[in-house]
Order: structure tokens, then sequence, then C-alpha cells
């Protein structure tokens, strides 16, 4: 089953079970749409009893966590949902998930590297790039002047990196 990561459970918070939840949605609220959440090997199904925001993260009640050593055994699993179960994105959006692993090349068709994953610390969203040939990865910022292109059908997108790359 193809599976979109949606959150991470972050630390406990309190003593009461309840875990600080790290949302990868538009509207972080959206993670109690989908029904139970599935850690990424489906073993394990979590339903969200009750949610609500604090700061730069939602806290949570999830269904037969009662304490906080439950709850901090919990800590950095990856939440994900059934493709089917979320929205079509439109023309201009993407899944994270869909950008992982495409061939990255320069507006002239120069292989340029491989997307290896999608980030946000709080200023927009960065793509990072292990270059052909190895290497540091580079961060890009994912925005309409860097990324002029993207191709999911052909597992492609252009870039346009900085003079000193």
């Amino acid at each position: 089953m193809d599976r979109v990561l949606i959150a991470q459970i972050g630390a406990a918070h309190g003593v009461r079970g309840e875990v600080r939840l790290k949302a990868f949605t538009e509207d972080p609220m959206s993670v109690t749409r989908y029904g139970a959440l599935e850690t990424e090997d489906g073993a394990r199904r979590f339903e969200i009893e009750a949610v609500r925001p604090a700061k730069d993260v939602l806290v949570a009640r999830l269904k037969g966590v009662a304490d906080r050593n439950a709850a901090e055994a919990l800590t950095n699993v990856r939440l994900y949902v059934a493709r089917e179960k979320l929205p079509k994105p439109a023309d201009d959006e993407f899944y994270y998930a869909d950008l992982v692993g495409l061939a990255a090349h320069t507006a002239s068709g120069e292989a340029f590297g491989t997307v290896k994953a999608v980030h946000n610390f709080g200023a927009g969203d960065l793509l990072e790039i292990e270059p052909v040939g190895g290497g540091a990865t580079l961060l890009l910022p994912f925005t309409e002047a860097t990324v002029p292109a993207i191709d999911l059908a052909d597992r492609k997108l252009v870039v346009v990196p900085p003079a000193d790359v």
C-alpha cells in the first residue's frame, strides 16, 4: 500500500500520556481527518482521541497511550496515511513523498543529482540534493525560481543552482 508521511510523534507532554505531534500537512489540524494513522510498515495503528495546537506542534492524546512511559516509548515514531485518503494536490502542489527520489537536472539537461529529502525549518521548503558523483548534499530553496519545472511522470525536475555550486 502506498503511504504518505503526515506526522511524527515527538516527546511526551505531561504525565497523562499525551504526546507532541509534528504535522507535515498544510493545515496541522487535518491530521485528525484521515482516521487511524499507521507506522510505515503498517504494524501499528494510532487513533487520535484529542488534539490541540501548542507552540510549533500539536499536543495529542492517542487511544491506548495512558501514561508518560507509554508516550515516551513513541518518541520519533513516524505516522503515515494511505495515499488514497489524501486529497489530490493542486497542479502547483506536491507531497514531499512524490519529490524524494526525483532526478535533478540543470536547465541545459545536465544531470545534477537526486532529491534525498524535503525539509522545512520554518523559512520555507528546501530540497536536499545528493550531487552526481557524491559529496556533501546541497540544500536548495524549493521555489519556482530555483525549481522551475517538475515532471512527476518522468521522475525528474529542473534546478537552477546558485552560481557558486
